[in-house]
């Protein structure tokens, strides 16, 4: 660990010591899954991870940070939240995330004022900064700290220091909420999560990691990384077939490869410009 990347862990543990006692909102993702292993490291039973449970949360990622915070003997709770029922959420709008924020905040609002925590905490990090995250906004109006972006720790410093502290998603790809597989303005509901979830969970069982199936009516996008299209593609048949029984009628491969936030309309891609394979 560089000097500058160990000050910044000792700044860090500085910043989440000064809360007292905390919340910290957990996804299973490495950013916030330092949060929480920093927490329980410096504050212990003033610590509580809280695993936010939606139909837009997949199962396979709610199970797996449920598994990592039993190995690492982290308290955690699952907090249920229902943005689906938000007109505003549903709507899918270009802030969609700030809606899908304001009602975990809520939640965690009530938990934290109810039974006396200090502060509440989110993953957010110095990388997130510039970039459209409506959500940031929901967190400041709640009053939500981010610790490692007042430790001005990156993305990439997150991931080197997960790694020197052997947490095991140190590696692990950034998986965004089943409604960011959905163009902005068709209606999100929790039938529609449920199919993209299941599409996806094919690709799971075929050893993919890294993924997206975009929603676009009867026709299921899938985005792999470029140095996974040639597997795929050996896999055509096994994918078609899984796919097809999650509801949909078309299954097309993105030539384009994997693009984080590919149906952002602020993120500069042009949907008419995306190359198909039909499998």
């Amino acid at each position: 660990m560089t000097p500058e990347l160990n000050e910044k862990l000792v700044n860090l543990r500085q910043i989440i010591r000064s809360c007292d006692s905390v919340l910290v909102a957990y996804s299973g993702g490495v950013d916030s899954a330092l949060v929480m292993v920093i927490a329980h490291q410096e504050l212990q039973a003033r610590a509580l991870a809280c695993i936010g449970v939606s139909p837009s949360y997949p199962t396979r990622e709610m199970r797996a940070a449920i598994d990592l915070a039993e190995q690492l003997a982290v308290p955690y709770r699952l907090i249920d939240t229902e943005e689906h029922l938000d007109p505003n959420y549903a709507a899918n709008p270009l802030d969609r995330c700030y809606f899908c924020k304001t009602e975990l905040h809520d939640r965690l609002q009530v938990v934290a004022i109810t039974e006396g925590w200090s502060a509440v905490l989110d993953g957010n990090n110095a990388s997130d900064v510039g970039d459209f995250r409506p959500g940031m906004t929901a967190a400041r109006e709640h009053n939500v700290r981010s610790p490692l972006l007042e430790a001005g720790i990156t993305k990439e410093e997150v991931r080197a220091l997960a790694r020197q502290l052997d947490l095991p998603v140190w590696d692990k790809p950034a998986m965004a909420c089943l409604s960011s597989r959905v163009p902005h303005g068709t209606a999100i509901t929790p039938a529609l999560l449920r199919q993209i979830e299941t599409a996806e969970d094919c690709l799971v069982a075929l050893g993919f990691t890294q993924f997206r199936v975009r929603h676009h009516d009867e026709i299921a996008r899938i985005e792999l990384p470029l140095a996974d299209l040639a597997r795929a593609a050996s896999l055509h048949s096994e994918i078609t077939t899984g796919v097809l029984a999650a509801g949909y009628r078309y299954v097309t491969l993105d030539l384009a490869g994997f693009r984080s936030g590919s149906l952002n309309g602020t993120n500069g891609h042009s949907a008419t410009a995306i190359p198909l394979l039909e499998l």
